[in-house]
């Protein structure tokens, strides 16, 4: 399959079937330095229009690497911002299948002022209408950019996505530490999936099954799973958010995204009743489809989990979705490497939560002890309702250490004694809830109808933050 056609291809296996219009189909480079000539140029090397996916309007472009390497100039990026503002202002996503060498060097300036005419609607368009992006061949130099300029980024296996490629970086080869390729991006979290291109465009359709189509829209449809059916399993996995969630979800299907990089922050979006909702969870294991273990994590905050939960809580709030956070964290990483970004990573996480104004639920699921704890949604840095396990557990301290330094002259049965009583008047959920801080305690299987209520109940809510032009964390 040549080029052309395969990048015509993809549109059509993305979208619904025969729903693709192609818009600007005539465009042609206007340039003819350097032995450039229209008529080699056909279409400008993207192909742009619109289509729907499930019956919803998306806008889309593909780059089309027969033609002159799928680069860039003035007339390619014209088509791209095209594209972007009619999406802009008939409230749609906007879906970009990337496979490009990068600036036409043939057109100079005229090349580098396209790039940032892109750059400029991206901006533009964050937080307005849903931006995705999949990454086929290669991906180089200033696309990296606007690869992460969209709100979710899917990279083809054999892909290649980098500002400076692998060879170029002192003391690097390609062949030493490919830094190109698409295992390297997931594990840094530059992507949310990787896999083959179908996979790929069939998890680019998944997802925009959940989002809304901007900043205005509803995410919600009918739903004929029973709201108010248990959850039986749902208590062997409290140590994995995902595996949780998908006890409880519609249809038992939660949208894990960016799996592979920091895997102890669990984000992602689930149906519940209908409502798309947005989840981040603490992860101490991990477990296959058959329900096998086959990971564990320390259940503290990372820096990287701190900022993939932030990014991903600052979209759910651009786009009004709930936020449902799954907490069970004992503190906070502790390293070298973890003490020099802990604590700003940290911070950018909890100032993402406290000024999210959508309905925000948390669950206690297991052990929770420290300020890691407020964090992660608690009930005075903003959670509207707070639900907890009865096995749950969340307090300042782990008791043993506590009851030495309360009594540390104390004998061994003393110490004891200590502890216990610690853990039932500071540590147990009972006690917060006495206190306030936990609105229910609920088995696990009932989580599903309880989310639902709590999604019902919050549905209308509305909060005002001070006035301010953002914050700045």
């Amino acid at each position: 399959m040549s080029s052309s056609s395969q990048a015509r291809q993809r549109l059509i296996s993305l979208l619904d079937e025969n729903s693709f219009v192609e818009i600007g189909a005539g465009v042609r480079a206007r340039a003819t330095d350097f032995g450039l000539k229209t008529a080699d140029t056909p279409s400008d090397g993207v192909i742009t229009g619109y289509g729907l996916i499930d019956g919803r309007l998306v806008y889309v472009y593909s780059q089309d690497a027969s033609v002159l390497g799928g680069s860039i100039g003035e007339m390619h990026a014209r088509k791209i911002t095209a594209v972007y503002d009619l999406a802009i202002r008939t409230g749609a996503p906007v879906i970009g299948l990337l496979d490009s060498a990068g600036l036409r060097l043939q057109e100079g300036i005229d090349s580098l002022e396209a790039f940032a005419s892109i750059y400029a609607r991206q901006s533009k368009a964050s937080g307005v209408i849903p931006q995705l992006c999949a990454v086929f061949g290669q991906c180089g130099g200033g696309l990296a950019v606007a690869a992460s300029l969209c709100d979710f980024t899917f990279m083809e296996s054999g892909a290649r996505l980098f500002v400076n490629a692998p060879n170029t970086i002192a003391g690097n080869t390609e062949e030493k530490d490919n830094t190109s390729s698409a295992a390297s991006k997931e594990a840094c979290g530059n992507v949310d999936y990787v896999g083959s291109e179908g996979e790929i465009l069939g998890q680019i359709r998944e997802l925009i099954g959940v989002l809304p189509s901007n900043n205005e829209d509803d995410a919600d449809a009918d739903c004929e799973d029973d709201m108010n059916r248990d959850c039986p399993s749902a208590a062997a996995y409290c140590a994995d958010p995902a595996a949780l969630m998908e006890e409880a979800a519609d249809y038992g299907r939660f949208i894990e995204l960016k799996k592979d990089f920091a895997p102890e922050m669990a984000v992602g979006f689930v149906k519940l009743g209908g409502w798309t909702a947005g989840v981040i969870g603490n992860r101490s294991a991990a477990f296959d489809e058959e329900g096998e273990c086959i990971a564990e994590y320390e259940p503290v905050l990372t820096a990287d989990g701190c900022m993939k939960a932030a990014d991903f809580v600052r979209f759910c709030d651009a786009f009004e979705l709930p936020l449902i956070t799954l907490t069970s964290v004992r503190g906070f990483a502790s390293s070298k490497e973890e003490e020099q970004r802990i604590a700003s990573a940290a911070a950018k996480l909890t100032s993402a939560i406290a000024g999210a104004t959508v309905p925000k639920v948390n669950v206690i699921t297991g052990r929770t002890i420290g300020s890691a704890y407020a964090v992660m949604n608690a009930k005075s840095s903003g959670a509207d309702l707070t639900f907890a396990f009865p096995a749950a557990s969340v307090g300042i301290m782990d008791p043993d250490l506590a009851a030495r330094i309360m009594a540390p002259d104390a004998g061994k049965e003393a110490l004891k004694e200590t502890a216990v009583h610690y853990e039932a008047v500071q540590n147990s959920i009972g006690s917060a809830a006495a206190r306030g801080f936990v609105d229910q305690i609920v088995e696990p299987a009932a989580l599903r109808k309880y989310l639902i209520g709590a999604l019902e109940i919050l549905y209308t809510k509305r909060e005002e933050l001070p006035s301010r032009k953002h914050s700045t964390r």
